[in-house]
């Protein structure tokens, strides 16, 4: 069932088309929920999430397994045909109602002002227009509701910052499937005109050597009342 569109807009259903990309994403991210602790903090990130929800750029829905019950249903855009197929799978097996759509974050088919969150996770990196994703974001959550973000990016260093600009200049992006390391999560939600909740700054790994994606934040943030 496709989500309740409030617009009329044409989205095309392979908007965004990495193959090679999604079949090596789908296998990486499988194996970090573990050996990173992806899972626990995509725990973290949902805890108390309650009402509607949509997920923007789902991948291969490995939130899904961690919407608590309070969450009446969840709408989940993703625009890579092969990572959507996956997460259809996983949200049958998801312990709460989850709808996997075709879309792309800087025009989401669904009404205004028609969720209580939004989730963003893992996503902002590759979106192909940063302001315009977030203020669809904005425009489909209603007042006061919240955004959950997890998300990796600007960190380190004034070497490390440069070694970020020069991949995200060159071959970052071809090699996987449009992210961006050197983009500012908390500041792009700051200027999309979202409150800033709290917020924690993460390395991943925890303990290993810190590689120009290591540098995340999971916080939260709100759309003014």
């Amino acid at each position: 069932m496709a989500p309740r569109s409030g617009r009329s807009r044409q989205v095309p259903r392979d908007a965004v088309h990495h193959p090679l990309f999604a079949r090596c994403y789908a296998r990486v991210s499988e194996r970090a929920e573990t050996r990173l602790g992806l899972g626990g903090l995509r725990r973290r990130l949902l805890a108390g999430a309650s009402g509607r929800v949509i997920e923007v750029g789902a991948g291969n829905g490995l939130n899904f397994a961690h919407y608590p019950g309070g969450v009446s249903e969840v709408v989940a855009i993703e625009p890579e045909r092969r990572l959507r197929r996956l997460a259809v799978d996983a949200a049958q097996r998801a312990a709460v109602p989850v709808d996997v759509a075709p879309g792309v974050a800087e025009a989401l088919p669904v009404k205004s002002e028609a969720f209580d969150v939004a989730v963003v996770s893992l996503v902002l990196c590759s979106v192909r227009d940063l302001p315009r994703a977030l203020a669809e974001v904005h425009r489909v959550l209603r007042p006061g509701g919240e955004v959950r973000f997890f998300e990796h990016g600007r960190g380190g260093g004034r070497a490390m910052a440069l070694t970020q600009r020069a991949l995200d200049r060159t071959v970052w992006p071809p090699l996987s499937g449009g992210c961006h390391v050197s983009r500012d999560p908390v500041a792009a939600l700051r200027e999309a005109g979202f409150v800033l909740g709290p917020y924690r700054r993460i390395l991943l790994p925890e303990n290993g050597p810190a590689l120009p994606t290591s540098y995340c934040v999971l916080g939260t943030a709100w759309r003014r009342p």
